[in-house]
């Protein structure tokens, strides 16, 4: 479907390996916790997953679409205390506040970035914010129940779903744009983005997030036209300023003038 897409000059996949299954226990052990099935069996057949893909404009091309799906390795607790830090270092934990707004309803009981939850990084966003596999209750002992929740730039938390597999099909279906995991908060996603998914428009059953308002969103990019190379106009080189015939020729008779008179010298000699 990419590479079929206009203006997509180049589409990458990354095949890596299966992680060892040792290596997923020792993970295990290492954080107390169980991986979810679905993750876990994802890690057996492939130890992470990345994908992107690049348009040309202007036969220039631009990473455009990033899908990432950290290794096990790189499966990395979000905000865990490191040896380095100081002692009266402010970190996320003083973040936490008390009045929050807990799940009630149809919105769901936020992380915490306390000891209260394990919160691990699955895919860092291109520096857009984080997709974290969230275990919501560590205290005493850590539920297995898991979820998939988006912590944008600002620190706050966006659910998204339930199952890393539900998460994966999401990844996919959006096809890895910029900044798509907005689309699932309340502000959505931002201009620039919005013109890329009217252009691509992901595979989606959300069409409400493509719907264009009169007043908020005008411009639209044609493929067509953004992909179309531009015929640039040929740079003239100026020429030296030639001399006018007047001084050419005065410069000729003193030439000739001073080479006469070299002859006399010469011949006088």
């Amino acid at each position: 479907l990419l590479e079929t897409s206009p203006g997509v000059a180049e589409v990458t996949f990354v095949e890596k390996e299966p992680a060892e299954r040792h290596t997923i226990i020792s993970w295990e052990q290492k954080n107390s916790c169980i991986l979810p099935e679905d993750l876990k069996n994802f890690y057996l057949m492939t130890d992470g997953f990345e994908m992107t893909w690049t348009v040309k404009t202007d036969d220039t091309p631009m990473p455009l679409g990033s899908m990432v799906i950290n290794s096990i390795s790189q499966l990395c607790r979000l905000g865990g205390s490191s040896m380095y830090t100081l002692p009266n270092a402010p970190t996320l934990a003083d973040l936490e506040d008390d009045t929050d707004e807990e799940g009630n309803g149809d919105k769901p009981e936020k992380p915490h970035f306390d000891s209260r939850s394990l919160i691990f990084e699955l895919d860092p966003c291109n520096g857009n914010g984080k997709v974290c596999l969230v275990y919501k209750h560590a205290e005493p002992v850590v539920s297995p129940d898991t979820e998939i929740w988006f912590l944008d730039r600002a620190l706050y938390w966006h659910f998204l779903t339930k199952t890393f597999t539900a998460y994966y099909r999401l990844l996919i279906t959006h096809l890895g744009l910029p900044q798509w995991q907005y689309a699932f908060t309340s502000y959505g996603v931002s201009p620039q983005a919005k013109q890329w998914f009217n252009m691509y428009k992901p595979i989606t059953i959300n069409t409400a997030l493509l719907s264009e308002e009169a007043d908020s969103f005008v411009n639209k990019l044609d493929p067509n036209k953004v992909f179309k190379s531009k015929n640039k106009t040929p740079v003239l080189k100026k020429k030296p300023p030639s001399q006018p015939a007047g001084s050419q020729k005065s410069h000729t008779s003193m030439t000739s003038a001073k080479t006469s008179s070299l002859i006399g010298n010469s011949s006088k000699k």
